[in-house]
């Protein structure tokens, strides 16, 4: 590295309403799927780090579970991990949805970010859904709310606009180390990202209130390179006897399919063979258990 193009870095957070595409936006920026994804809001319960290497700079990426007022001790811990990532940053990147104007969810948001004083570029996403004349009208809403440093409107789902974003996203890196090696998209553990993969498949598989009383833990997690496996075994923590019926269903049958489903993707992201065993508990109100919610990983 030459003194005239030092090394730069940079932390950005993406954040917003729940389910506004933050998750989605960072796996097509990594290039490779970290953070899961549904339909449902409150998918993310994690901050969750991507790591992206740029020339001569390396962007740390934070996607953060979507603010909202939280009811209950899982959607404080949630909100908190937002709010936190919130600061000692680069730069903020609030992302909203460009079919809906701004609401009472975004303005709760906004007023988080003005308190942490960071720069803020405001992200538009879905516009693959929405004609050049409504997108307008959003930026001029939005513009009347606060002064961005920025306006990019953008496809997660198609990635239109994405190279533009990490454009605007480099004069806010300065000289700085290196914080991971270059081979690395996260510091996130493989039994994390596993357990995040079975929990994927229940939001996108279950309704009502059961996706969001549901938790996974990974017992255990065996590799066996001579034979080219991995050996998994996952709890499902449920709040309700009636749930666990659900998730195992009709003579084992849901509970196959979610394993089936499971198995495909976490070997896609391991690139091995895997043996995946998947078994359902209650433990009734964890969600509310300062224990269950350490025991789990939600402190």
């Amino acid at each position: 590295m030459t003194e005239q193009q030092p090394f730069r870095s940079g932390f950005v957070t993406l954040v917003g309403r729940p389910n506004v595409g933050k998750s989605t936006l960072l796996n097509k920026i990594l290039g490779q799927k970290i953070a899961i994804t549904s339909n449902k809001p409150q998918t993310t319960r994690n901050r969750i780090l991507g790591i992206h290497n740029v020339p001569a700079g390396q962007i740390l990426f934070m996607d953060t579970p979507g603010i909202h007022k939280p009811q209950g001790k899982l959607n404080r811990f949630m909100v908190d991990q937002a709010i936190a990532a919130c600061s000692d940053i680069e730069v903020a990147l609030f992302l909203v949805e460009a079919t809906s104007l701004p609401g009472g969810g975004d303005e709760y948001v906004l007023n988080i970010l003005k308190r942490s004083s960071v720069p803020v570029v405001l992200v538009i996403n879905k516009i693959d859904l929405v004609k050049p004349p409504q997108l307008l009208r959003l930026i001029e809403a939005f513009s009347q709310k606060h002064k961005f440093h920025a306006v990019v409107p953008l496809s997660a789902k198609t990635g239109n606009g994405v190279e533009l974003l990490l454009k605007e996203i480099d004069p806010f890196l300065s000289a700085g180390p290196r914080y991971f090696p270059e081979d690395m998209i996260t510091d996130l553990p493989e039994r994390f990202i596993v357990a995040e993969m079975v929990r994927e498949k229940i939001m996108r598989r279950t309704r009502e209130e059961i996706p969001y009383g549901v938790a996974v833990q990974i017992e255990t997690f065996t590799e066996k390179p001579e034979k080219n496996l991995v050996v998994i075994q996952a709890m499902i923590h449920v709040e309700r006897e009636s749930h666990k019926r659900i998730l195992v269903g009709h003579r084992g049958q849901m509970i196959r399919d979610l394993g089936k489903d499971s198995r495909i993707e976490i070997e896609r992201f391991l690139g091995t063979r895997v043996f995946l065993e998947l078994f359902v508990r209650v433990d009734e109100n964890w969600s509310q258990s300062d224990r269950m919610l350490r025991e789990l990983g939600y402190e």
